[in-house]
């Protein structure tokens, strides 16, 4: 049997490919790639003439019985996405998941990931983090997330047509102080990657061209981010002047830079 080779390709920097990837590259019988035009033009850029067979999201469950053949013959392909790792927010999870099923092997070919290349730059107080893949697009399910993934680093990915609504999303949820970092263009020629507050970082955007794809993340919350004792006190304040749970949590959010739906949960129990 053949082996599936799951290589991965530069983010953009054509520079960034490994010598394995090369050679797995030159050796193999096809390369299964998402769009065949921009893979050719890495391959091109190695003289690489490996004939490609084109495999998106839309196709993948019939290539991967094309590919299959192939592998069955004692043949071997590799599985490349446009940019970084392949099956990682890419297409190649049901490829590889059909043809495990029917047996095959799968070899990993490492090398660029959006992923590990924003953290490698972004310091943090541990090695703990959850990566959740694309944001999800209503505030809704955002706001699972950022109640979910709260006390660990989360990584995301967004489309920068996204982004400044998101950027609202966090900080109408943790407020305006939240520590958040945010990658853009990685190994591009506008690469940039900005760490600060969820206030800072929107107003950096709100004056910024905002183009590539988007990996992010939102630190976990320290322990004093939130001084629940504190704000129960204020709370009380406000009532007795006649202020109702809504005027509250707008006050003490705009106030103390804290999450205006916390306060008012607190505010609403009372």
């Amino acid at each position: 049997m053949g082996i599936l080779y799951a290589v991965a390709v530069p983010l953009g920097n054509l520079k960034d490919i490994t010598l394995r990837a090369i050679d797995v590259l030159k050796s193999v019988d096809c390369v299964a790639c998402e769009d065949t035009r921009n893979t050719r033009i890495l391959l091109d850029k190695y003289d690489i003439s490996t004939k490609l067979l084109d495999c998106h999201k839309f196709n993948e469950k019939e290539r991967s019985s094309k590919i299959s053949e192939i592998l069955g013959e004692n043949g071997s392909v590799a599985l490349v996405s446009d940019a970084g790792t392949p099956a990682i927010c890419d297409p190649g999870a049901v490829v590889e998941n059909e043809l495990l099923k029917m047996g095959h092997k799968i070899v990993p070919i490492p090398g660029a990931s959006a992923l590990t290349a924003f953290l490698s730059a972004v310091p943090r107080d541990n090695e703990f983090f959850s990566f959740i893949g694309f944001m999800p697009r209503t505030k809704q399910k955002r706001e699972e997330i950022f109640e979910k993934f709260k006390n660990i680093n989360c990584i995301f990915y967004e489309s920068p047509n996204r982004l400044k609504d998101l950027l609202a999303d966090i900080s109408g949820y943790f407020g305006n102080s939240k520590k958040i970092a945010i990658g853009r263009e990685l190994t591009k020629v506008f690469e940039e990657i900005k760490i600060g507050t969820v206030s800072e970082i929107a107003d950096y955007y709100e004056n910024n061209i905002l183009k590539g794809e988007i990996v992010g993340m939102i630190f976990e919350e320290e322990e004093n981010d939130f001084d629940e004792t504190q704000i129960k006190n204020d709370i009380k304040t406000l009532k007795k002047q006649g202020f109702s749970a809504k005027d509250i949590s707008k006050i003490l959010s705009s106030l103390k830079n804290q999450p205006k739906n916390k306060i008012y949960e607190l505010a609403a129990k009372d």
